[in-house]
């Protein structure tokens, strides 16, 4: 039953990226927020919704669950361990594996609390569903977790392999990129990579995915174990820096502040 498989962005709400991966037939989605673009997405390609996976319990992301399962009452709904998140089926946590799209994908699960506590994400040898976690050029806003909570889980997908293609759930590329320059204004890759970002956005095209290798070069939540980059966010943000943790904190303030 080789079928080619595809992974389609559903615009919802003003930034929110639905992910759906689907064949000719069948289709799972990630973090619908908003059932209406899904239904509208399905009807269109003639495809039948085959699972949902939820990340975290933001309404954001979960909006759209209670409608979805009115559509395909069967139809298993799988995410973290959290009583907030109404219409799950089944909670996962890390180590984890779930088989989607008919059996013809497998993903496992980590978690990476910080943005929320209960976050997950689901990945495999090629793909990476990360939520609000990591972003490109940036990370989720800290809301529930602590920096050094944040920081293990960004360590964790920062290990994960170079070609990792990263699928996040906001277009907030340009902004984050303008923050990660104010750090880094003469940082090579990041001229380069947000002049591509400007251009995509222009002609009204998506920033994602990136990929794993490309955040380590250009994502600052992802050089905040390393000594220089430490010793210039000293110098940038005016403040005693005694490692990675603190340099994170550091970063995270100011851009919850920039």
């Amino acid at each position: 039953m080789s079928q080619s498989i595809n992974i389609t962005a559903i615009k919802a709400f003003n930034d929110n990226y639905i992910w759906c991966i689907h064949d000719n037939e069948h289709a799972v989605v990630v973090d619908p927020g908003d059932a209406v673009p899904v239904q509208a997405f399905l009807t269109d390609r003639g495809l039948q919704l085959s699972e949902i996976l939820i990340t975290h319990h933001h309404y954001d992301h979960t909006g759209g669950i209670a409608a979805l399962k009115q559509d395909y009452p069967s139809i298993p709904v799988i995410g973290p361990e959290n009583k907030v998140i109404k219409g799950l089926t089944e909670h996962v946590s890390e180590g984890d594996k779930v088989s989607v799209l008919k059996q013809q994908v497998s993903l496992s699960i980590l978690q990476t609390p910080g943005h929320t506590l209960d976050h997950i994400v689901f990945y495999n040898s090629a793909w990476l569903f990360c939520g609000d976690t990591l972003f490109s050029a940036g990370c989720g806003r800290m809301f529930e977790g602590t920096p050094e909570v944040f920081l293990t889980s960004l360590d964790k997908l920062s290990k994960l392999p170079a070609d990792t293609q990263v699928y996040c759930t906001h277009e907030y590329t340009l902004a984050n990129l303008k923050f990660a320059r104010y750090l880094l204004p003469n940082h090579a890759s990041l001229q380069e990579y947000e002049t591509w970002a400007q251009q995509q956005r222009a002609h009204e095209q998506i920033t994602l995915p990136s990929t794993i290798a490309q955040q380590r070069k250009i994502n600052p939540f992802l050089q905040c174990h390393d000594k220089q980059f430490q010793a210039d966010m000293e110098n940038k943000l005016q403040q005693t820096l005694a490692n990675a943790v603190d340099t994170f904190a550091a970063i995270r303030a100011a851009k919850d502040n920039f």
